[in-house]
């Protein structure tokens, strides 16, 4: 019995140890991958989740070339990166990205998305869902084509994100939705052809350097929600500006709110600073 017992020891021991050797630091998709494979720089894996087991905490997911590397659920700390590929996500009828970080561990509870193309085709739910994080960074991406939001925060406590140099387009919902409240910073993005641009509940969005064009509402304050904006062009939208009670949209400086059908009809008016 003793002797079992050792064994049984030394089989969990080399069962962890080939597990967390199994993890690297750096992994690698391919739109020639396959997920059998351990993910690196010569072996691929296929898609996104496939590499994600079996990269580390604090990792990073590399497109080495051209693919559609599928849906994906991140739940810890990590980067996906498709900056010089046309690294892209298909997520008809689902969710593109869901960030949903819980674990007590992961101290930073970090994700940095960079370089990606998130289509929807018109059928997809939430272009990138974050559920549950303490930063997110989102930046040189491309979020199309959405039923519901291109970017949703909608975690029960407060996310501070970037969205930055990025494109969120199409989609039926908003196209930044922010609640929880989330602190976000939206910077040199252009929101276009969504139902509402950006969209804040009991929340901050400071927009600094951004278009707001062609969509049903460029900016919507609910109650709680503090929308700053700076730099930004907004025009052709069917509304520029909608402002609940409690909600407030503070101007900062050199914007420009012009040729929309109304630039702004709301129950409280827009702070000029």
């Amino acid at each position: 019995m003793a002797n079992f017992r050792i064994l049984l020891v030394l089989f969990a021991a080399f069962t962890f140890s080939s597990l967390a050797q199994a993890q690297a630091t750096r992994t690698w998709v391919s739109g020639v991958g396959d997920d059998v494979n351990p993910c690196s720089r010569t072996a691929p894996c296929k898609t996104f989740a496939g590499a994600i087991s079996k990269t580390a905490k604090d990792g990073e997911i590399d497109a080495l070339d051209p693919g559609g590397f599928g849906a994906v659920t991140i739940t810890r700390s990590m980067t996906l990166d498709g900056t010089g590929t046309m690294a892209s996500i298909l997520a008809s009828g689902t969710n593109g990205i869901i960030i949903n970080i819980t674990d007590p561990v992961d101290g930073s509870k970090t994700v940095r998305l960079r370089g990606l193309s998130i289509n929807g085709a018109g059928t997809g739910m939430v272009g990138i869902k974050v559920l549950a994080a303490n930063r997110v960074i989102i930046e040189d991406m491309i979020i199309d084509g959405f039923t519901r939001n291109g970017i949703s925060f909608e975690a029960s406590s407060p996310v501070q994100a970037i969205v930055m140099n990025s494109r969120v387009s199409n989609n039926a919902g908003n196209g930044i939705n922010a609640a929880g409240g989330a602190q976000v910073v939206l910077q040199n993005t252009t929101l276009v052809q969504n139902g509402t641009g950006v969209f804040a509940e009991k929340s901050e969005v400071t927009t600094v350097d951004c278009e707001v064009v062609l969509n049903n509402t460029g900016f919507q304050a609910a109650a709680g929600a503090t929308i700053r904006i700076s730099g930004v062009t907004v025009t052709n939208n069917n509304l520029a500006l909608a402002i609940a009670a409690g909600g407030s949209i503070v101007s900062l400086k050199n914007n420009l709110i012009h040729g929309n059908k109304k630039d702004g009809e709301a129950p409280t008016p827009i702070v000029m600073r």
